[in-house]
């Protein structure tokens, strides 16, 4: 039951994000002439440079070995989800083809659209899943370097291809505009895709670090540690409680704190993927 429940989460995921990304790509982007990189930019370059074929249909062909490439490599469910992402997109961007086009400068135009299409594909790729094409590629190589965050690969390959297509249509001020379409979409992504996992983790030192310790443990049900301390005033001993928790319970353990010793000091900092017991689990296709 609760595998049904996370494929269907899965899927409404990436509908929804598909959708907002059809949305923003006929309202600002393809409505000013622009391309947001990515396999469909390159098949509009190889359309003008041959004179031969469509971009849909170069889109499909080259889309056929990475969707075979990305099953072997990222397994079925990525398969799947991804072939369901790549359909969604196609679907949401002819069927809000006939949103109204605002009249907008060309800029505003490029700002705004790589927020959504960012928006868009920041939400299918927290799933796992791509919308094909590029998208397939941007995973592969992620996992070569899983320390580079998603949106900045994404934002590399996507600007390479930008700039061949202000160079293969002898138009760069429009690449220009593009790339910066492509360069917000890609910390649009990041923003989303990482934005969920953020935690706190937090430094307390307190006289009542025996009883804080205790209460974060059976009132927010989270670990702590004990860090070996010494006073640079006083040279006296003292205990350094560090522990994480989710960013919704940091309102909680501060009241905690506060109400067992008011002068406690409390520093806190943001932790990113916090892996273990409570928080989320290591896997190699993480992104």
């Amino acid at each position: 039951m609760k595998n049904k429940l996370q494929f269907l989460g899965s899927t409404v995921k990436i509908i929804l994000g598909c959708a907002v990304f059809g949305v923003g790509f006929n309202m600002f982007m393809l409505s000013h002439n622009m391309n947001v990189g990515g396999l469909t930019g390159l098949s509009m370059i190889l359309v003008h440079l041959l004179d031969f074929g469509t971009v849909g249909t170069l889109t499909a062909l080259i889309n056929i070995p990475l969707f075979a490439l990305g099953g072997w490599k990222l397994g079925k469910k990525f398969f799947f989800q991804s072939l369901l992402g790549m359909l969604a997109s196609s679907v949401a961007i002819d069927a809000f083809s006939v949103l109204p086009v605002p009249e907008i400068d060309t800029l505003v135009a490029a700002l705004y659209g790589g927020v959504l299409c960012g928006l868009g594909l920041g939400v299918v790729f927290a799933t796992g899943a791509t919308t094909g094409g590029s998208d397939i590629i941007v995973r592969l190589l992620k996992r070569k370097w899983p320390n580079v965050p998603i949106g900045i690969i994404n934002t590399c390959f996507d600007l390479v291809v930008v700039t061949l297509t202000g160079i293969a249509f002898g138009d760069m001020s429009r690449a220009l505009y593009c790339g910066i379409a492509v360069f917000v979409m890609g910390r649009v992504i990041d923003a989303v895709v990482y934005r969920f996992d953020y935690s706190k983790v937090v430094l307390i030192i307190t006289r009542e670090h025996a009883e804080v310790a205790r209460r974060i443990g059976t009132e927010l049900n989270r670990g702590a540690t004990f860090l070996k301390g010494e006073g640079a005033y006083s040279g006296s001993d003292t205990k350094v409680i560090l522990t994480a928790v989710k960013r919704q319970q940091l309102a909680e353990l501060k009241e905690l704190v506060v109400s067992i010793d008011p002068n406690a000091f409390i520093i806190v900092q943001e932790a990113h993927q916090v892996l273990g017991d409570g928080f989320s689990r290591y896997s190699k296709d993480a992104l």
